[in-house]
């Protein structure tokens, strides 16, 4: 089995019967493996068989059921094909090995290639590059002509629905005014002549038939797929009330009164409804824009000496890039030449910028704000760090949370059971209260329009969006909607030490001096130079502090190597002698040897010219902020475990330091997995790692939780990444975690009550109660509309307060 997936953006659903009719299909197909699709992320997510299914497959399935997938085309000039075999040879690399591409057609006449993809996926750069790698030449095409197909097709969808609503508004608007006034006696006797009823149906047919009319199709294409969407309930209700009318009008044996202005009132406001709607579904993936944005659009790159500002697209790895001071970087690099602060927030959260110099690595997007650097790039296009958070935001987004279930299952026979209590509705008033016919057709259109399935599809899915959104800001990234919602219910969080706790770097915290004539700088001064030639661990923390205190060092004259027991050289004529085993015969201050090694701390002892003079202790320092993230997870009611391969009498001082409750030690690697499900028997666990060893571990745990500045094996484990290794990010994602559940319980219990609620009403519940308003007790089916509209808006605007509050630091 050869196992891929694709993300699709889709266009022309309407609620969340829409999705649940694509996803059903999708599954009809051989070689589906999962997928889901999701209506607030208008996207599909399919895992599938390559060996069985093609992503063409796909798309022409959502396509056959009624809905668009935006795709682009690009024409390309290829150079260097010597016969047919090198026109297959081009087709096949761009199917089989590019992804993104949908198809491709190669003509060895012309030497023309014409490539459908989906430029979410893929760039024609990267195109042109799949094509250069299997050998043959591309004239490069021009990027001022491409555009964001997906961006596109939703901005006309939208423009278009806005042009109808407002067509809705110039013939509804007068046609409810003409009709209330002659309701109400305000205008002569002329308002009751036949032929205003004709004038009505004028103004009704185009609101009716051109607005109304993609209800119909909606409607169709759910009936034809055996399922029935919010579309069925809209151009139910409004044609009930519009042929009856059309009945009235035609024979007056049917009634005296029409209702145009009711059915063009219930189709002008949902329209309105569902434009609010969009407009606000648009702003629960602002984050995903405002990511998308960070990139700038050209780079000033250097290719055969030559300074030149190419497009973004067009940057290759091994270019050389200058980045000037207030410009950001356009991919991600290794700095080759410069200094200078850098500004990283945007991505990983943290304000202080960080210093880089020659060596440091750089991430795209991030802000240069003081000198010029000279980097190389290492990773462009869909590699950089910018587009694997992006795509990773998209897939969480895209995920369905375990709490949607319920809502679904709801969703799907919703719509059946309406037009059921509709139908109910009009055969209790006619046949068993006995009002006239007319009086139980309104009834029944007002329940047809009232009832809302849309509320209950966007609840959860839009508090995701907006939730992962916020996160990825905070350089909080979730892999899925799953581990958001598990976060917030875990009862024990598993620490590694070493680069979660710990810097993972070890640092000299103690110079202690004995009897002697040196002073503290001086002996670091000495054993630093001595250190020079060494390449352990321990000497470079001493070299490295020694350089922070800006002292002179020398080169050791003479440099010897004890192995386990440290070194000896000379240094300035002096000679040096450092280590742990070096002095076993002395008690040279023994005491406070006893206490450093207490704290968890190596001792190296100092002696110059054969005298003891000093100890330096050297360890793994605290994280800043490692004692404040265990204390704000206590005050969650959160159990923490130390959990490391380290010694029992170093683990307990680390965890004494920060205040962890157990501290678990001498856990190798392939046991720590083991550990994890020893504590599941008690609750859900959270395991945070940052290692290659703590892979294991991380996959077992309900919640695994990589430090991003660890390895890129620990990242593709976790369910969640910290872009920062500031392990006080992982309270702060437990609180996201918990909002965001707040608010989709909040939306859940909103689109439940109000469906339970106002269903009777429109039914005829309150109709005894005479103390009531009239508008309650008989709510008119453009009461309804308008309730309908304002329910899924309000679900989305609720899931949009997720964006407001700040995760405390």
């Amino acid at each position: 089995m050869s196992k891929k997936q694709i993300t699709l953006p889709i266009t022309g659903m309407t609620c969340t019967n829409c999705s649940n009719t694509i996803e059903r299909n999708l599954k009809k197909l051989e070689g589906i493996i999962q997928v889901n699709v999701n209506y607030a992320a208008e996207n599909a997510t399919a895992v599938f068989d390559a060996n069985l299914l093609k992503e063409k497959d796909i798309i022409n399935k959502i396509e056959s059921v009624g809905y668009k997938v935006p795709t682009a085309k690009v024409e390309l000039a290829i150079t260097g094909m010597s016969c047919a075999n090198c026109v297959r040879a081009v087709e096949r690399t761009l199917l089989k090995k590019t992804p993104g591409i949908i198809a491709a057609t190669v003509n060895f006449a012309t030497e023309k290639g014409s490539i459908e993809y989906l430029p979410h996926q893929i760039t024609p750069t990267e195109i042109v590059a799949a094509i250069k790698k299997a050998g043959y030449g591309v004239v490069q095409p021009s990027m001022d002509a491409l555009e964001d197909v997906e961006a596109a097709a939703r901005a006309a969808e939208v423009k278009e629905q806005t042009r109808k609503f407002w067509i809705g508004v110039v013939f509804t608007l007068p046609l409810f005014i003409l009709s209330m006034s002659r309701d109400f006696g305000l205008v002569g006797a002329w308002a009751s002549a036949t032929y205003v009823n004709w004038l009505m149906l004028m103004m009704a047919l185009p609101v009716q038939f051109y607005v109304g009319w993609d209800y119909y199709v909606g409607a169709w294409k759910s009936l034809k797929n055996g399922s029935a969407n919010m579309d069925v309930l809209v151009a139910m209700g409004s044609s009930v009330a519009f042929f009856y009318s059309l009945a009235v009008l035609l024979n007056p044996v049917f009634g005296e009164h029409v209702y145009f202005e009711t059915a063009a009132m219930i189709i002008t406001l949902i329209k309105l409804g569902k434009l609010l709607e969009a407009r606000a579904k648009s702003q629960t993936s602002a984050a995903i824009k405002k990511l998308m944005g960070l990139q700038p659009k050209t780079a000033k790159v250097i290719r055969d000496g030559i300074e030149s500002d190419i497009p973004i697209k067009s940057v290759l790895v091994g270019d050389v890039i200058i980045i000037r001071p207030g410009e950001k970087m356009p991919v991600d690099g290794k700095v080759i030449e410069g200094e200078s602060a850098v500004d990283e927030s945007m991505l990983t959260g943290e304000s202080l910028p960080v210093h880089k110099q020659k060596g440091d690595s750089v991430i795209g997007a991030t802000l240069n704000k003081q000198g010029l650097l000279k980097i190389k790039a290492t990773k462009v296009g869909a590699e950089t760090a910018l587009a694997q958070i992006i795509r990773l935001v998209q897939e969480a987004q895209g995920s369905k949370a375990p709490i949607q279930h319920l809502a679904d299952r709801v969703s799907s026979v919703f719509v059946p059971a309406i037009i059921v209590i509709a139908i109910i509705t009009l055969l209790i008033w006619w046949l068993g209260v006995g009002t006239d016919f007319t009086t139980a057709m309104i009834r029944m259109v007002a329940v047809l329009v009232i009832a809302c399935p849309c509320a209950l599809g966007l609840a959860t899915p839009t508090a995701i969006m907006v939730g992962t959104g916020k996160g990825a800001t905070q350089g909080i990234l979730f892999k899925n909607s799953e581990a958001l919602e598990q976060a917030h219910q875990l009862n024990t969080i598993v620490l590694d030490k070493t680069g979660t706790i710990t810097t993972g770097q070890p640092r000299v915290t103690d110079i202690i001096l004995g009897e002697t004539e040196f002073d503290e700088n001086e002996i670091l001064r000495l054993a630093a130079s001595a250190e020079r030639g060494s390449e352990h661990p321990l000497g470079e923390a001493i070299v490295q502090t020694a350089l922070e205190r800006h002292l002179s060092l020398v080169e050791p004259q003479k440099f010897e190597a004890i192995s386990g027991k440290g070194i000896l050289a000379t240094v300035e004529n002096r000679q040096m002698a450092l280590g742990n085993q070096l002095f076993e015969k002395t008690a040279f201050l023994q005491s406070e040897i006893n206490r450093l090694q207490a704290e968890a701390k190596t001792v190296i002892r100092v002696a110059i010219d054969n005298k003891p003079v000093g100890l330096i202790a050297v360890a793994d320092t605290i994280k800043e902020g490692s004692k404040e993230a265990v204390a704000e997870m206590h005050r969650l009611g959160l159990q923490v475990i130390l959990l490391t391969g380290d010694n029992q009498a170093t683990a307990e001082a680390i965890a004494k330091e920060v205040g962890i409750d157990r501290a678990l030690a001498g856990v190798l690697p392939n046991e720590k997995a083991n550990e994890i499900k020893k504590l599941q028997k008690t609750g859900l666990v959270a395991m945070v790692g940052d290692g290659i060893n703590d892979a294991p571990a991380l996959a077992q745990a309900d919640v695994g939780i990589a430090i991003g500045t660890g390895t890129d094996v620990a990242m593709e484990t976790a369910d969640l990444t910290l872009m920062r290794g500031d392990l006080r990010a992982v309270p702060q994602a437990i609180a996201l975690s918990t909002a965001t559940m707040r608010i989709i319980k909040q939306n859940l219990l909103w689109a439940f009550g109000y469906n339970i609620l106002l269903v009777p009403i429109a039914m005829g519940a309150l109709y005894p109660f005479e103390s009531l308003p009239m508008m309650l007790r008989f709510l008119h089916p453009a009461l309804a509309a308008g309730a309908m509209a304002f329910s899924s808006v309000s679900v989305v605007m609720n899931s949009l307060r997720l964006r407001n509050p700040k995760l405390k630091r």
